[in-house]
């Protein structure tokens, strides 16, 4: 089956065509340890689990190397640990610790590799001094910066002119540099910071630049080129173009990876997260606290609510979109709940995110297994548990583990989502009075309702909230 991915450097959908097939390599950015992981940093990590997932369905699971990275030296963790007296180790390895927990409560595999960046500051230095030997970096005032003049490419993935990277950089213009563009590959540690014995004859100890960490890691893991580079929109100008051009610089290749995949902005109920903001939610606010919604969610409800909507394009991250998600996946498990999940996964969901990830098409298919299961199809039951299971969306969870706590105990979510049930078959037999009369019982309760039509198959969906 051929996998076909929207290619940021062509700006195109490419068909995937690995290099050895019997090793597909992949690359995503992950998090920086110096704070719980939030709901965008969580978009990525499901997507291109599923991407993983799919590509060890077509190559073989043991023909995929996945690399996720953590950064663990960077100015933000330096911060972090001034801030609260601790050491910079014990601060990112608490992180790192939060991290692996919070995505315990997702349905994401482990990646493969996931290489820390102190781990690879030899492979760094070396990747400095090569770029230094071939005169496409030069030292400066105890820096290393990586000179953009001489690599006539840069700004090809990001697609922009000098004058573009130029503003959109923020560059800091320090003496030191030949050209504002130039970036800092390696640079000298304050009193406090992390460092290491320094590259190209520096003689005081450093630390590397951020956008250094990722090629080194990478080269080290899946070779001079690879197949695919992934991670959020935010990431391609700079750190992705200037991935890029050191890797290429320092490999003599004319590519880093054949194909660079970005997924697209998160919002929060219509704005910009940030905690000025008062709306920026990590992974552990939504599975262990009722901050968003009045209930925890299930972290399967988050990867679902997250697929709903196509990778590359921009997401509003609401109540409603949880609700619906969470309806579904009641139902999905209603549906599977005395059916297997051990067979393969049903190919037309397979060939819908061959194509590029197509998780609405995908999503659309599984309600199609759902409506047959409905009517009585076991075929299709087993079908929809097998696609769920390859997902990540299911393992054996009943409808109750879907559900969530609510924020006040005294809410009986069982007699709920029972009350819900009887006044949709109310309303289906167009029994409007005994419809009204639930909802104005459970309103006395505090639970709130809200009518609607699931989203893929235009059916009747209740989902209910606590009042405010």
């Amino acid at each position: 089956m051929d996998v076909q991915l929207y290619n940021t450097l062509t700006r195109q959908k490419d068909r995937l065509e690995p290099i050895d097939p019997a090793n597909v390599r992949m690359y995503a950015c992950g998090p920086t340890v110096y704070d719980r992981a939030h709901i965008g940093n969580a978009r990525p990590i499901i997507v291109y689990d599923l991407l993983f997932r799919l590509l060890r369905h077509v190559y073989g699971e043991d023909a995929v190397t996945y690399a996720r990275n953590i950064t663990d030296v960077d100015d933000k963790i330096n911060a972090r640990a001034a801030d609260e007296g601790v050491a910079i180790g014990d601060l990112t390895q608490r992180t790192i610790e939060r991290l692996h927990d919070d995505l315990s409560h997702l349905g994401v595999l482990p990646p493969t590799i996931e290489p820390r960046a102190t781990a690879h500051i030899d492979e760094m230095r070396t990747m400095i001094e090569t770029l230094v030997a071939r005169e496409h970096a030069y030292v400066a005032e105890d820096h290393v910066l990586f000179q953009v003049a001489t690599l006539e490419t840069y700004g090809r993935l990001s697609n922009r002119s000098t004058d573009e990277m130029e503003a959109g950089a923020r560059v800091d213009v320090a003496p030191y540099k030949r050209d504002p563009m130039d970036f800092v590959l390696w640079k000298p540690s304050k009193d406090g910071e992390p460092s290491w014995p320094s590259p190209a004859g520096i003689k005081a100890p450093g630390r590397p630049g951020w956008h250094i960490e990722c090629s080194a890691m990478a080269g080290k893991h899946l070779g001079d080129v690879f197949d695919i580079h992934a991670g959020g929109i935010d990431l391609v100008f700079p750190h992705h173009e200037n991935e890029l051009a050191q890797s290429c610089a320092a490999h003599g290749t004319p590519e880093m990876a054949s194909i660079w995949l970005h997924n697209g902005f998160l919002r929060v109920e219509g704005a910009t997260m940030s905690k000025s903001a008062g709306n920026f939610i990590t992974i552990h606010d939504m599975v262990a606290s009722d901050m968003f919604g009045g209930r925890t969610w299930n972290g399967k409800v988050l990867q679902l609510a997250m697929l709903g909507v196509h990778y590359r394009q921009p997401i509003d991250w609401t109540v409603e979109r949880l609700n619906q998600a969470r309806a579904t996946l009641m139902e999905f498990a209603d549906l599977t709940a005395n059916v297997s999940n051990d067979g393969a996964p049903y190919e037309e969901v397979i060939a819908a995110l061959a194509d590029d990830l197509n998780t609405p098409r995908a999503l659309s298919i599984l309600h199609g297994l759902a409506k047959s299961a409905r009517r009585g199809s076991a075929e299709k039951a087993e079908a929809l548990a097998a696609t769920l299971r390859f997902m990540g969306l299911r393992e054996t969870e009943t409808r109750a583990d879907y559900r969530g706590d609510a924020a006040a105990a005294d809410v009986d979510a069982d007699m709920v989502e029972a009350k819900i049930a009887e006044r949709l078959q109310a309303r289906a037999q167009r029994d409007f009075a005994t419809s009204d009369r639930i909802r104005d019982e459970l309103l006395a309760l505090g639970v709130q309702l809200k009518d609607g039509k699931n989203p893929e198959t235009g059916a009747p969906m209740t989902t209910w909230e606590r009042a405010e």
